[in-house]
């Protein structure tokens, strides 16, 4: 019995959302498809997959578990009849007149055509945490989902190309990363690295406004030349970016929430593996910490590691990879 991490896939990252309906209706504006729903009336709690397909997308036609870049929507029932925000998005510092941590940062899709991507979300009637033309950073932008989770669109081309192009394909378009918070960067890199098996694709070093940014995933390294100018890694599904802020690892304790505290918000992200039982054997003598073995509780297909910051990684097994 034997696993081989290279094989491992970013399969999903999970939230928890309020209104399935209008979070469904978002994310297919965003061009993704509903691929499954699983209804668990007895529990009380129905989950929606969503990512691109077809064609043109990465994982187009694949099954579930072998796929990356999906998008996981928890809907726990009746949250849909509360009044105001029910889920913490991971960025505000206060959350019904609180004051909470941050954790959790964004999802990020990138797409063929930056501006025009943008409007077709705006004329959609979508607020935007950010604009393009806001601020210094002309290349990025920021819209808010019905739950107020942060999504960061990027383009794959050259934003000096795309001005003036009035038209975009949603079939090229990419769940390219998902953004957590972390609060001692070397930890957090040797654990991705050397526990779950990911490569270190990109960092970018900001030095004037004391962070960095790591963007690590499975699948062959990042190349050298960038598409659009500045991220080499655009075209890619299924990327984690770990944001470190300088002088956290200084701090005393958690520094950010994992999600699945009060408030809720953010759940966990998936890795997808060639063998469950042989990668969670390998994962015990890394000598992780369980949320979750493979045996406690009736669900025997589904582990929980925690990272560092103790964030949950799901680990499922990739059942095209089942032997």
């Amino acid at each position: 019995m034997s696993t081989d991490p290279s094989t491992y896939k970013f399969n999903h990252s999970m939230i928890r959302v309020k209104s399935p309906e209008a979070s469904v209706k978002f994310y297919e504006t965003l061009g993704m498809k509903l691929l499954t729903k699983f209804e668990q009336p007895e529990a009380k709690f129905d989950l929606y997959f969503l990512g691109y397909d077809g064609p043109n997308a990465v994982s187009g036609g694949k099954d579930r578990s072998d796929r990356e870049g999906l998008i996981e929507l928890t809907h726990n029932y009746g949250t849909e009849k509360e009044e105001g925000p029910v889920y913490h998005n991971g960025n505000a510092k206060s959350f019904q007149g609180k004051d909470v941590k941050q954790g959790f940062g964004h999802t990020c899709i990138s797409v063929d055509n930056l501006q025009a991507a943008c409007q077709k979300i705006e004329d959609a009637g979508y607020k935007f945490q950010k604009k393009l033309s806001d601020g210094r950073m002309r290349s990025i932008a920021f819209v808010l989902d019905p739950d107020d989770y942060w999504v960061e669109i990027i383009g794959q081309n050259p934003v000096e190309q795309t001005e003036g192009i009035k038209e975009t394909d949603q079939s090229t378009y990419r769940m390219n990363h998902t953004m957590i918070r972390i609060k001692d960067n070397e930890k957090s890199l040797k654990f991705y690295q050397d526990v779950m098996g990911m490569t270190l694709m990109r960092t970018s070093e900001n030095k004037d406004a004391n962070f960095n940014l790591y963007f690590l995933g499975y699948g062959p390294p990042a190349g050298e030349k960038s598409a659009n100018g500045v991220n080499p890694t655009a075209d890619r599904e299924g990327l984690l970016e770990l944001t470190w802020n300088y002088g956290s690892e200084k701090e005393s304790g958690a520094v950010y929430t994992s999600g699945n505290e009060e408030p809720k918000g953010f759940g966990h992200i998936c890795v997808s593996v060639d063998n469950l039982e042989a990668a969670c054997a390998r994962f015990e003598e890394k000598g992780v910490t369980w949320k979750k073995r493979l045996t406690d509780g009736r669900m025997k297909s589904i582990a929980f590691v925690l990272d560092p910051d103790n964030y949950w990684i799901e680990v499922i097994q990739n059942d095209k990879l089942k032997k």
